[in-house]
């Protein structure tokens, strides 16, 4: 019943769906050059090879994919691989990032026909979908084409789950689509057993096969040169709310750290100018790299609003605070900073990372503080001793270095699949 409603109200919202699209092509949401393929309809013709589709949501989730899809298309060369996403600023990453034998394309919005066009189009092989960004429509298309589908980094959390079972009928169909779902924990295994998944178990995160983020070797020498023997601190992935923590917690150590650089890496580079507004209103200077500028001798705040540098900053920054958790978003992936053993801490809001960050805290690879007062009280011991949580960075790095075997499991586990497309 709910899914027949949900079918037949996306049938007729094709105008407020074209709607939304402008509205979010204006606000630089959308790639002016591409918006077709949001309406399933692509300009690239589809190639006569088997066809793999991953879908990710974003940018986390695209990254933890670029080691798998570099194995398959080693092991199995006579393969495409299509990645799709849903965000601007994955695209472009992809763009730069997917290697040869690979392409991306955006997501079609679900609508039904726009779904269909899509299908028809691609008409893929496999399919390899990404953590749990359900589409009713799209799903539906994939379940009655009969087209082969894994479920990787399953999450379902108490709260998801407690939803889902108010819609029973809908999400079983849904997590009918994969013959497989690979979860992140038992709970959340159990969780999507009793949703209806056909098969579920416990598989290793993806997210720790990504290799660490790429950064330039001149600009981080660059960097070093202008912030020279000054105490610096990273903020990495921020969202609204979080910049005013940053310059509160800024002003707090710098009665004993008068020289304290921040540095604010904004989720989104293009709230550069109005995170500087929140510091000029703080009384504090701030610089941005999107104006072509190093950190000067005046700046308090320094905003990296540039895409695609984040593993450049971890690099840098032997603090690093993760964004997303000081404000209900859920957080960031911490498996990044850890892999270039940046010493970690997070507020309470990581609700997204649950098992990633149990696995971290449990040896003593991060830090959670419940709030500014308590980040303040440990920075300021960090800065004053460096050696004080040294061991968070030495552990986040054994723990990611041990992870590598990931890849290794989840090709074996596709590994029927991709012998019969091969095949």
């Amino acid at each position: 019943m709910l899914m027949t409603l949900y079918q037949g109200l996306t049938k007729r919202s094709a105008p407020l769906l074209e709607a939304y699209q402008q509205r979010r092509l204006r606000r630089g949401k959308e790639d002016p050059a591409r918006t077709a393929e949001r309406r399933g309809r692509s300009s690239k013709p589809r190639e006569n090879k088997p066809l793999v589709w991953f879908h990710a949501a974003s940018v986390g989730e695209s990254q933890a994919l670029l080691a798998l899809i570099r194995r398959l298309l080693a092991d199995y060369p006579v393969i495409q691989v299509m990645v799709t996403t849903g965000t601007v600023t994955s695209a472009k990453l992809m763009a730069d990032r997917l290697p040869s034998g690979a392409f991306h394309q955006y997501m079609p919005v679900d609508h039904p026909d726009w779904v269909e066009s899509f299908l028809n189009h691609w008409h893929p092989d496999f399919i390899v979908w990404s953590e749990s960004e359900f589409w009713p429509n799209m799903l539906t298309g994939i379940r009655r084409r009969g087209i082969p589908a894994i479920l990787l980094n399953a999450r379902m959390s108490e709260k998801s789950f407690r939803c889902w079972q108010m819609a029973g009928g809908v999400i079983k169909d849904m997590l009918g689509t994969f013959r497989l779902c690979l979860g992140q924990n038992q709970a959340e295994v159990d969780r999507l057993l009793k949703l209806g998944a056909a098969a579920a178990r416990i598989s290793g995160n993806l997210k720790y096969a990504a290799a660490p983020l790429p950064y330039d070797a001149a600009n981080l020498d660059i960097l070093k040169n202008a912030i020279g023997t000054r105490p610096y601190l990273l903020w990495a992935s921020t969202h609204p709310g979080e910049e005013e923590i940053a310059c509160h917690v800024h002003s707090a150590l710098r009665k004993t750290q008068p020289a304290l650089l921040t540095i604010i890496v904004p989720r989104h580079p293009q709230r550069g100018s109005s995170i500087a507004a929140l510091a000029g209103k703080a009384n504090l200077k701030a610089g941005l790299r999107s104006q072509g500028c190093v950190p000067r001798t005046e700046d308090d705040i320094y905003i990296a609003d540039t895409l695609g540098e984040l593993g450049l900053f971890y690099r840098l920054c032997r603090l690093c605070i993760m964004g997303g958790s000081f404000v209900p978003i859920g957080g960031h992936n911490p498996i990044e900073p850890g892999q270039f053993g940046c010493q970690i801490f997070y507020g309470p809001h990581m609700f997204n990372f649950v098992s990633i960050c149990n696995d971290f805290e449990s040896r003593g690879a991060a830090r959670r503080v419940t709030g500014a007062d308590m980040l303040v009280q440990d920075l300021a011991l960090a800065l004053q001793d460096p050696q004080h949580f040294s061991a968070l960075g030495t552990a986040a790095q054994a723990w990611t270095q041990q992870q590598s075997h990931i890849v290794d499991e989840i090709s074996v586990t596709l590994a029927p699949f991709m012998k019969e497309l091969a095949a």
